[in-house]
């Protein structure tokens, strides 16, 4: 019997809803196909949106999305995307798969997609091939109000009133595709160019976010936030999961035995390292926490399918994602303290995508449904619990058999998301409450084998369905969890 002790009485950190943020870069169908058709396309649209996938990610009430990039960022010039499309310049996409980027999605596009789906903003600014006068004049077109020559750019483009920018990462993974540069420089090209991204709103302030660090480059952090650190509001981290030897053969996304189910996992794991470490790095500069851990790309990498455009990354999506998404984001839960933001890559049709499009046709990926089962978790307050795992695998590759996180939202109501990694083993599970007598639960699982997925001809292969097989006896919930399985539960306490 598992055993898990929750804590009532003893509230942690919020959980921000932005945790369970996605991203979205100019890559192979990401925008174009999967987000944009345009507004001629016979695929139902609005503003040139679709709005199957529009629909969708409202359902799953994603909360923030990053965009254009990605290492397209700190190559994208923005005002190659504004005025009208016949006139927008047409690029060559040299990171991704060398086709023609028309920029007919912009910034406009990318608020009106925004709008539609009711999510917050986070603009990735151009340091790499960039200047500062062009990010300056891009925050102004976008967030100033007043008389200015950007601000009226913006008005004879068709937008009266200025937009809501959340958030502003300033360059991206610029140790790597972002201008290959030391710390101690980007740290300084931080602080120039922060600088200039100006605050024009009256009521609210863009949150600004440093390049941190590649993975486990823990140089990286205590440098940047040494010398910048206090004209920061976040510091970015990326982290793939990526079975394979090396980024040549990465693994395939779909045919794959035990041994790589559990050496994938395994990985997915090391970010919880990666939180500590990092975490303890930026405690010695910011012991009060203001500057937030943004975990702005995530998921995993494998190699794409047969038959693609190497450069599109496209890769299916079946349990074992859907595992690594539970993992990740039950760790963010458990770090909320220190992690405000975190964006999956990416949304559509790339690598750890929630939604894959083919022409008309839509999907909803394994990993979506694990998104939707924990959007309970958005803004509530993580509670104190533990839980008592044992360990599974196979050879070096072992894991906790079980993984959890609970919340509680502002209408009292607890949520608890748990995962079953184990490929042979359900295991029962007993609850227990320090205090409060569970009244009320409803659950949803997700389950199947370790690759099952979703096709354009059988989309509802892995879909969540309702978890009735819960016990109320004593002041616990009790119940057994399948294996490979994520179950959601929603608790009311007397």
């Amino acid at each position: 019997m598992a055993k898990l002790y929750v804590n009532p009485g003893n509230p942690k950190s919020k959980i921000n809803k932005e945790i369970y943020g996605n991203f979205s870069e100019h890559l192979g169908r990401c925008i174009y196909e999967g987000l944009f058709v345009g507004t001629d396309s016979p695929i139902p649209n609005t503003n040139g949106m679709r709005n199957d996938v529009v629909n969708a990610l409202k359902e799953m009430k994603l909360p923030v999305l990053r965009w254009p990039g990605g290492c397209f960022a700190d190559e994208y010039h923005w005002m190659d995307g504004i005025g009208p499309k016949k006139k927008r310049k047409k690029i060559v996409n040299t990171h991704w798969g060398g086709v023609v980027e028309d920029n007919s999605f912009g910034t406009h596009e990318f608020m009106e997609l925004c709008r539609q789906i009711g999510c917050e903003t986070y603009i990735n600014g151009n340091v790499g091939s960039g200047t500062v006068r062009e990010m300056s004049e891009w925050v102004e077109y976008m967030t100033f109000s007043g008389v200015s020559p950007m601000a009226d750019l913006r008005k004879e483009n068709g937008h009266e009133e200025a937009y809501t920018v959340n958030y502003f990462g300033v360059g991206n993974e610029n140790w790597g595709c972002g201008g290959n540069m030391r710390p101690e420089y980007y740290a300084d090209e931080y602080r120039r160019y922060q600088t200039y991204v100006r605050n024009y709103y009256k009521d609210k302030k863009i949150y600004k976010i440093a390049c941190g660090p590649n993975a486990d480059d823990y140089s990286w952090t205590d440098t940047v936030m040494k010398i910048a650190g206090k004209y920061m509001d976040g510091l970015s981290l990326h982290y793939y999961t990526v079975p394979g030897d090396d980024w040549d053969h990465k693994g395939s996304a779909t045919q794959f035995d035990e041994a790589e189910y559990y050496l994938t996992l395994r990985k997915a794991y090391f970010i919880k390292e990666l939180l500590h470490r990092h975490g303890a790095i930026m405690d010695r500069y910011d012991p009060k926490k203001k500057v937030g851990l943004i975990v702005d790309e995530w998921g995993t990498w494998f190699d794409v399918e047969p038959g693609t455009n190497p450069g599109f990354l496209y890769q299916q999506n079946t349990m074992r994602d859907a595992m690594v998404a539970a993992i990740s984001l039950n760790l963010f839960n458990k770090h909320s303290d220190r992690v405000k933001m975190a964006n999956i890559a990416q949304l559509v049709n790339v690598l750890q995508a929630v939604i894959l499009t083919e022409g008309e046709k839509m999907l909803l990926t394994p990993t979506y449904h694990v998104f939707k089962m924990f959007c309970d978790h958005q803004d509530a307050t993580l509670l104190d619990s533990s839980l008592a795992t044992e360990t599974i695998g196979m050879g070096k590759n072992l894991i906790p058999n079980l993984t959890e996180s609970v919340s509680r939202a502002s209408d009292g109501s607890i949520t608890i998301t748990l995962a079953n990694l184990s490929l042979e083993h359900a295991y029962p599970v007993e609850t227990v409450f320090a205090e409060g007598t569970p009244d009320h639960v409803t659950g949803t699982i997700l389950t199947g084998a370790m690759d099952a997925h979703n096709t354009f001809d059988a989309p509802e292969t892995v879909k969540a369905a309702d978890f009735t097989d819960t016990k109320l006896a004593d002041g616990t919930i009790s119940f057994d969890i399948p294996p490979c399985s994520v179950i959601s539960l929603k608790v009311t306490l007397k």
